[in-house]
């Protein structure tokens, strides 16, 4: 073979090899863009909102003789026709889907019974509450299924909208998007004192927010994107069950709770018309004095509460918008953050009833300003786990001692939108990046965003009590992280005590 022959073969085999690598590399890339042009989604104009929202009723209770007030939760199997003729498997407390608004003021002791008639153990945590670690719900009280548990506990904290949801270690996500969830309002005299809507679905509505995905059998598809590493991302959203759902309202000034009970998804709240409304709640209750704000942002757990103004005959629509600090365009595309959805319409009456102004300041807050700190404390937050340690249910991470404040420095480590919720306290944000605060993170909160690069200071009070040997969580609230093991424990203890043992496995509850 000649000299000549050679180089043509090599130059032929060079050339299909350069062409194969061209297609393969036009392939991938076509295939990117067809994966970013798809990941980003929008119900902006899309939602016919054609369903009167459905309004949680409040769950019933018995007050006995030493007054205790008495609920009763089942956890259950059932099914919902979120789209007319078409039912879909799910969860719920005492229903089908989701729960009833479980409502106590402050003072009040409390007792919960808590059936399981699941097939597989769950628990019920007070999201938000201070309470005993015993009574906190946990992964370290699982109630078995065809098991029971009675949690009890005297509210002592301000007036708020907290809630409850399952935390079994591993299985926190699924068991959320099945519908295991509902609202915990608490009351005391000096909410009742200010001029505030207060009337429950009425001029004071619950707006549990979730999105949502389903298969062509109308079951509920759980299925992530194959880019997403923050969790499920839903292509719609529904409110407390309803989806494409409108309000009628009848007052001049309407209250929405905002509930964000999705498992990845963040919100930037606002209306489609750019109107102002007052941030009157935080996740802990009222601020020190209303904020007029065009945006809320919510991640997983977060809570707000908002104050509405209406006009005769006037609608709005509660949109969520793109937000701005998710991060880079990988993050803001992949994990939900160009996303945008018409969640809520609200339809005024042509009449409405007159209402009063809210006050110009609700009282100071109940949450340390870090002035009296002992100790402060670091968490790095990683997807392989916070502080570079994945989630032991066997091991004690953190040590507090009752009565003290301390101050928790949080840092996203990895990019990777996240947050961080801290149970039995309600924390003061000191500073975010160095710098004080927005108007929303100004008020008593347990549940906080963390976006990529960001850092945040909490103050807390751990006024306990005190137990050793059962801890509470800190945790990463997108829940595919924080079944990942994006979970740390922590416990209370009086001066001078130390930690105790904690088993490693779970405490059932009894038949």
């Amino acid at each position: 073979m000649s000299r000549f022959s050679s180089m043509s073969r090599v130059r032929r085999v060079l050339v299909v090899l350069l062409s194969l690598v061209t297609v393969v590399a036009l392939a991938s890339g076509g295939g990117f863009l067809w994966l970013y042009t798809d990941a980003k989604v929008s119900t902006v104009g899309k939602a016919d909102f054609d369903n009167a929202l459905a309004i949680p009723p409040l769950a019933e209770s018995t007050v006995r003789a030493d007054g205790t007030r008495v609920f009763d939760l089942t956890m259950r199997k059932g099914e919902q026709e979120f789209m007319a003729g078409r039912p879909t498997p799910t969860w719920g407390f005492n229903g089908d889907y989701l729960g009833p608004t479980l409502r106590a003021e402050r003072g009040e002791k409390v007792r919960v019974n808590v059936d399981n008639t699941l097939d597989e153990a769950s628990t019920v945590h007070w999201h938000g509450m201070h309470l005993p670690a015993k009574m906190d719900g946990g992964p370290h009280q699982m109630v078995e299924p065809g098991a029971s548990w009675s949690p009890r506990w005297t509210v002592d904290q301000p007036a708020a909208t907290l809630w409850y949801h399952p935390h079994p270690h591993g299985a926190t996500e699924k068991h959320v998007q099945r519908g295991l969830a509902g609202m915990f309002i608490l009351d005391d005299k000096k909410s009742g004192r200010l001029a505030l809507p207060d009337t429950y679905g009425v001029d004071d509505v619950p707006v549990v927010v979730q999105d949502v995905k389903f298969d062509g059998d109308a079951k509920f598809d759980h299925g992530r994107g194959l880019l997403a590493n923050t969790g499920f991302l839903g292509d719609r959203t529904m409110v407390n069950g309803t989806l494409d759902p409108y309000q009628e309202v009848g007052d001049e000034l309407v209250r929405l709770r905002l509930l964000n009970a999705s498992t990845a998804r963040v919100y930037d709240f606002g209306f489609d018309d750019g109107r102002e409304f007052a941030l009157v709640g935080t996740d802990g209750g009222l601020l020190e004095k209303p904020a007029r704000l065009k945006r809320v942002q919510l991640s997983p757990g977060e809570r707000a509460e908002i104050v509405v103004r209406m006009e005769n005959g006037g609608r709005t629509v509660l949109r969520s918008f793109p937000k701005d600090n998710y991060g880079d365009f990988y993050q803001s595309r992949f994990a939900g953050g160009d996303d945008s959805f018409d969640v809520l319409e609200l339809r005024a009456k042509a009449e409405l009833r007159e209402s009063p102004e809210l006050a110009r300041s609700f009282g100071e807050l109940e949450v340390p300003d870090g002035s009296d700190s002992v100790r402060g404390r670091f968490f790095g937050l990683r997807q392989s786990g916070i502080n570079s340690r994945p989630m032991d249910l066997g091991r004690i991470d953190e040590t507090v001692t009752r009565g003290t404040t301390e101050t928790w420095t949080v840092r996203n480590e990895d990019g990777v939108p996240h947050n961080f919720h801290v149970h039995d306290v309600q924390f003061r944000v000191l500073e975010v990046d160095g710098k004080e605060p927005p108007p929303e993170l100004r008020g008593a909160k347990d549940t906080v965003f963390v976006p990529g690069g960001r850092t945040v200071k909490l103050a807390m009070r751990f006024d306990g009590p005190a137990d050793p040997d059962t801890p509470y969580m800190f945790h990463c609230h997108l829940l595919l992280h924080e079944d990942q093991g994006m979970m740390g424990q922590f416990v209370v203890v009086e001066k001078g005590q130390r930690a105790g043992k904690v088993p490693a496995g779970h405490e059932h509850g009894t038949h």
